[in-house]
């Protein structure tokens, strides 16, 4: 069995959090109470976990950001201390994300994720652009609703699903089984994450995922997101590397790298320094 969490390829670019301030975050959202994890000091950056995943996943991502940014990583509604066992959708997912953000005074940062976080992110930037001054987006997965989404990533949602609804009537041990093919390091990660999830908001979450619901009704619509946007293609069946392509193809201002280079992070984090913070942020 597969999960389409990005924990299911993560070679982690650090194995620890900066030392840095550390600000545990919560704030009200369209009748529910939302976690985010704040570090750091300088040009906010708002990273997305993905699937099945919070705050911690991405963090095993883009830390070392907080040593020269202002970090923002949120659980999304219905994950981790986000809970939420109701009905979601893209729309509110980023809406959520608009919320935190007036929430702490910021008016413009860059947002990315990855897999789902992604998505959210997408969909961000379409539904709140004034907002937005780049973006991130690893391992991408859809390619717009008039395109189907890969066999794999359909293949996972289903398989997460069913294990949404075993968390419910079993406990959230049941998802134990989708992270037991992960490597030592990332398996120790995800289940610590997941003996903390609730089992409403696994369900509430899995059954959003596996309607393959998109954040967009096109690639086209890429076309009207006028900020530098950094690409990360996916290195797994469940995240094509077409759709990265795909992306670059309708963006303004793409910026392809590999995810998996040893120097990914050092071109993340130089991504970030390079964007014109004239405005206010």
């Amino acid at each position: 069995m597969t999960t389409m969490t990005t924990l299911t390829t993560l070679t982690p670019l650090t194995p620890t959090h900066p030392a840095a301030a550390r600000r545990d975050i919560w704030f009200e959202s369209d009748g529910a109470r939302l976690f985010a994890l704040d570090i750091g000091h300088g040009h906010p950056v708002v990273f997305l976990h993905g699937g099945l995943a919070d705050h911690r996943a991405a963090l095993l991502r883009v830390a070392p950001l907080a040593n020269t940014h202002r970090l923002l990583t949120p659980d999304l509604r219905g994950s981790g201390r986000s809970v939420h066992a109701g009905p979601l959708s893209w729309d509110r997912l980023a809406d959520d994300l608009a919320r935190l953000l007036g929430h702490l005074g910021v008016e413009h940062a860059v947002v990315g994720g990855t897999s789902m976080g992604s998505a959210v992110a997408l969909r961000f930037a379409l539904r709140h652009p004034q907002m937005l001054r780049g973006m991130i987006l690893m391992s991408p997965l859809y390619p717009g609703a008039d395109r189907p989404l890969a066999a794999a990533a359909t293949s996972a949602m289903r398989a997460m699903a069913d294990a949404g609804e075993q968390a419910l009537e079993h406990g959230v041990e049941a998802l134990r089984p989708l992270f037991d093919s992960l490597p030592p390091p990332v398996r120790d990660v995800a289940i610590e994450m997941m003996l903390a999830f609730d089992a409403g908001s696994v369900a509430a979450t899995t059954r959003f995922l596996a309607r393959n619901e998109q954040p967009m009704e096109s690639v086209r619509e890429l076309e009207a997101i006028d900020v530098p946007v950094m690409v990360l293609p996916g290195i797994d069946p469940q995240h094509p590397a077409e759709i990265a392509a795909l992306y670059a193809q309708h963006l303004r201002h793409p910026v392809v790298v590999a995810q998996n280079a040893p120097d990914t992070l050092e071109k993340v984090t130089q991504f970030c320094d390079d964007l014109d913070w004239n405005l206010s942020t």
